[in-house]
């Protein structure tokens, strides 16, 4: 599936690059602006500012950088997943011990490494992010559970039923229409809310992470 779609998003991989860039760790030493995400549906868009109401209910304007890019998400497969690929996964720590995951991200080949590493993440309260390769993808009786190595340590994710699983897909600024769902990585400047990369629902997929 991946091979299908890449050259579709090669035109747009720097765009998708700052995705994973923004998606991760800021060291302290490092840090000039805090990182956002802003997760919502679209209000409104002009050519440098994106409304956006947010999954907690307020409305924020997030001012769009002259060298903005726009993707999309399409739908994948847990049995798309194989050794050797590189994931980004949110997953939450199970009551008997392990990860389970909340949504998976495949990355393009050319992404391969981007974010690489596992740290905390705020799609729902303590869940991380791991962005790794996958080291062996098995099935068991409690579903599909894949293996992951980063910086030398490893780690099992088990992916149950119905966890979303996508890729990235192109996308257009006409995408950004009223009522689409967003994943919007950005800093939070002082003159406000500013992102290099909007990533927007389409065709009936929306961004999980």
């Amino acid at each position: 599936m991946i091979k299908n779609i890449l050259p579709a998003l090669m035109l747009g991989l720097s765009g998708i690059a700052s995705t994973a860039i923004l998606a991760s760790p800021v060291h302290a030493e490092d840090k000039k602006a805090e990182q956002v995400h802003v997760r919502g549906s679209i209000v409104s868009y002009s050519a440098s500012t994106l409304k956006v109401k947010t999954r907690e209910g307020e409305t924020v304007d997030v001012a769009l950088a002259d060298d903005w890019k726009v993707s999309s998400v399409a739908n994948a497969k847990v049995t798309d997943i194989k050794p050797g690929d590189f994931v980004g996964i949110a997953s939450l720590p199970k009551e008997g011990g392990g990860d389970g995951a909340l949504e998976v991200l495949i990355f393009p080949p050319a992404l391969k490494g981007a974010g690489e590493g596992s740290y905390g993440w705020d799609l729902k309260p303590n869940s991380n992010m791991t962005n790794a390769s996958v080291a062996d993808a098995v099935k068991d009786v409690d579903g599909r559970t894949v293996t992951v190595s980063y910086h030398g340590k490893e780690k099992k994710i088990s992916i149950p039923d119905g966890t979303p699983v996508v890729t990235f897909a192109p996308a257009t600024k006409d995408d950004l229409v009223p009522g689409a769902v967003v994943f919007v990585p950005a800093e939070k400047a002082a003159t406000g809310t500013i992102a290099h990369q909007v990533l927007v629902g389409k065709n009936g997929v929306v961004p999980p992470m």
